[in-house]
């Protein structure tokens, strides 16, 4: 929901008249202005349909693409412009912006100083200096081939977090456990049914709701090894290596099975290949559906893959196909039980009053489990300055959970469901995307 009655006028006129190129241009560029890149970029699309040769539309269009990393998407967006002779000099920064994102560092570099020199006004220090050659180092020794195992920094570990140590999302457990746990805890049963040990999901939900906490319960529910992949474990600058990498960590879990092979952040390793507009981004892209199929039906057997992300709709498609990410599970914000369920466990090591955890879940309305911890921290922090001023230990109380909540405002709940209501709406064919549509009812 637009909290601007201006931009609510706006978009209201705009829907009145809907072929008003000016009013629909000027709308976009508020939106973009005040952050709401979702619907800036729902404006642009718009107005481009309207003119689709105004390169203002289409650098309106590309920035929103941008803010939002979707790198590809720029410049599919600026490409019949960039050809142009001549094209606006915001153009090329804008490329230039894309293009970094993408790794391109030396085409990053081309198209800024192109459009720099056409028009100094564009100038960007910060993007300037992102592009920098950097300062003489002394020799490094060459980087050594990888070792015969491909093996990376990655570790197999046990985790000690259960499902007991997740508050409330029993929704959330549940297709957890009915979808991964079981058939190894119970597998004569769903052997009689010809389903074995394996396969993936994909979580996905608002930054901060504890999709990799739940990971970690899922490993450690089943006694199972745990290994947590980052995006620094697998991507490299070396062409060929990052699809090393990826194998080596599939690897890895499958020499330690039963395993939870867990994927954060994975929409950077798993990419639509329409978006990408380099060869070696879609190899790996390859590479990790090759790893989810296996060599033969029983590679992965044991081997559970859990991958989360925030944007699922930038998830190439060929990942939901039966017998790889195949489930989709939404890890909703925390509701009111599940607030005061979360704030139990956060404060339940630490010297309390008599505390009133409802009263606190009902003041933190769009607060992620993220933002508790924040919440309970500041309560602590406070607390432990005046204990150190009275010389003794203070407990915590109702009230100063209270107090941390009013200084604070929840990250990321509400402007991830304004995005996501834009793809449940229009963009949701499949019905992929059915089960948000209780939560951004409210959401204008």
């Amino acid at each position: 929901m637009l909290d601007d009655a201006g931009l609510q006028a706006l978009r209201e006129a705009a829907r009145l008249s809907p072929e008003n190129l000016p009013l629909r241009r000027h709308l976009a560029e508020q939106l973009l202005a005040r952050g709401y890149l979702a619907e800036a970029e729902t404006e642009y699309r718009a107005a481009l349909r309207l003119a689709p040769r105004d390169p203002d539309v289409a650098a309106g269009l590309a920035e929103a693409f941008v803010r939002q990393n979707s790198h590809g998407a720029a410049l599919s967006a600026l490409e019949p412009f960039l050809t142009v002779p001549g094209h606006p000099p915001r153009l090329g920064v804008i490329a230039a912006r894309a293009l970094l994102g993408e790794g391109d560092t030396t085409g990053a570099a081309q198209r800024y100083r192109d459009a720099v020199s056409r028009d100094p006004a564009v100038a960007d220090p910060d993007l300037a200096a992102r592009l920098a050659p950097p300062q003489p180092v002394p020799a490094v020794p060459a980087r050594p081939a990888p070792g015969p195992s491909g093996e990376t920094g990655v570790e197999a570990v046990r985790s000690r977090v259960t499902f007991a140590d997740v508050a409330g999302m029993d929704a959330v457990k549940e297709a957890l456990r009915i979808k991964l746990l079981l058939p190894v805890q119970q597998p004569e049963l769903f052997a009689a049914f010809g389903k074995r040990a394996g396969g993936g999901v994909m979580m996905y939900g608002p930054p901060g709701a504890g999709k990799t906490h739940l990971a970690r319960a899922a490993a450690g529910e089943l006694g199972a090894s745990f290994v947590d992949v980052g995006l620094a474990d697998i991507l490299d600058m070396y062409i060929g290596s990052s699809e090393r990498n990826l194998r080596a960590t599939f690897n890895l879990a499958r020499r330690n099975r039963p395993c939870v092979l867990f994927f954060d952040e994975v929409d950077a390793l798993a990419a639509r290949r329409a978006d990408m507009r380099q060869a070696h981004n879609r190899q790996l892209v390859n590479q990790f559906l090759a790893e989810l199929d296996g060599v033969d039906e029983r590679a992965n057997e044991g081997v559970l893959v859990l991958a989360a992300t925030n944007a699922p709709w930038y998830v190439d498609a060929a990942f939901r196909r039966p017998g790889r990410f195949d489930q989709l599970v939404f890890v909703p914000p925390p509701d009111v039980a599940a607030r005061a369920a979360i704030l139990r466990i956060l404060c339940r090591d630490k010297p309390l009053a008599e505390m009133d955890f409802d009263a606190v879940a009902r003041a933190t309305d769009q607060f992620a489990g993220a933002d508790l911890k924040g919440v309970v921290d500041r309560a602590v922090e406070a607390k432990l300055q005046q204990s150190i001023s009275a010389g003794r230990l203070v407990p915590l109380t109702t009230q100063d959970l209270l107090a941390a909540a009013r200084d604070a405002r929840p990250t990321a709940v509400r402007e991830w469901l304004a995005t996501a209501r834009n793809y449940v709406l229009h963009a949701n064919d499949s019905g992929a995307w059915d089960e948000l549509m209780p939560w951004i009812e409210d959401i204008r």
